[in-house]
């Protein structure tokens, strides 16, 4: 993902380097010089572990809070999600929950293990995606489609001017802060809203880009016709269908 998106916030020359030559290296990738200043500025990265952590805290999530990290291996490994565990020290993964044996089952199936953080995220009692990837997309929408769970999405644009401010210590971590982040993301945890669509005069590709994806959002076309499924309106084979389409979008 990193390297996908050129996103090199926070790390060190070599391993910005690192990423670029992969960037460069799959042919397939077809944009290759990439600014991360301005990827980051415009929002377009993850956050980083420790972005995480301040926004969790300045939500108001306790330092008890379990968080299940629904994720391969993290580029850096420890030296970037130590950070995170010492703002949570309850910080699991697949890894830590199951055994060797368990896992075992799933090396040579990499779509299994992505389903194993799927049906996790999915069930939580919040998610809260640190980028806005297929599988991130997918489980907002069967959230959605679950009765409109919990699902806090940062507004990763407005945070990284917050962070800068704090990186520059003009702003601290507290009170203050958290206002500004709470109010930031009112409006943003997963409440019903009519899927947005694409910008007014767009075509073509660019109507698809601005469009939010059905599998984001599909209130209110699906949603509203699955509601009144005693009566008949939809079939229990057509949201077997829905449910499948989402967990087929995220692999």
């Amino acid at each position: 993902m990193l390297a996908f998106t050129g996103c090199t916030y926070g790390l060190s020359e070599s391993e910005a380097d690192e990423l670029r030559i992969m960037r460069e290296k799959t042919s397939h990738w077809k944009l290759k010089d990439i600014n991360s200043t301005e990827q980051r500025s415009g929002g377009n990265c993850p956050l980083t572990p420790e972005e995480v952590g301040i926004f969790l805290r300045a939500t108001g999530y306790p330092e008890s809070t379990w968080i299940y990290l629904a994720a391969g291996e993290i580029y850096g490994g420890d030296k970037y999600i130590s950070k995170l565990r010492s703002y949570f020290p309850n910080l699991v993964s697949k890894e830590v929950l199951a055994t060797k044996e368990e896992l075992g089952k799933f090396n040579d199936h990499a779509s299994q293990v992505a389903a194993l953080d799927y049906i996790v995220s999915v069930e939580s009692d919040v998610f809260v995606p640190s980028h806005s990837g297929n599988m991130a997309r997918a489980v907002e929408g069967h959230r959605r489609f679950l009765g409109h769970r919990k699902t806090v999405t940062p507004d990763r644009r407005g945070l990284v001017e917050l962070f800068d401010l704090l990186q520059k210590g003009e702003l601290m971590e507290g009170p203050k802060f958290s206002s500004l982040v709470t109010e930031m993301h009112k409006n943003r945890q997963g409440a019903p809203r009519k899927r947005y669509g694409s910008l007014p005069g767009s075509k073509g590709r660019a109507r698809l880009r601005t469009e939010e994806s059905f599998y984001e959002n599909p209130f209110p076309d699906y949603i509203e016709q699955v509601e009144p499924v005693s009566s008949g309106s939809c079939s229990d084979e057509d949201m077997r269908w829905f449910q499948l389409k989402l967990v087929v979008s995220s692999s």
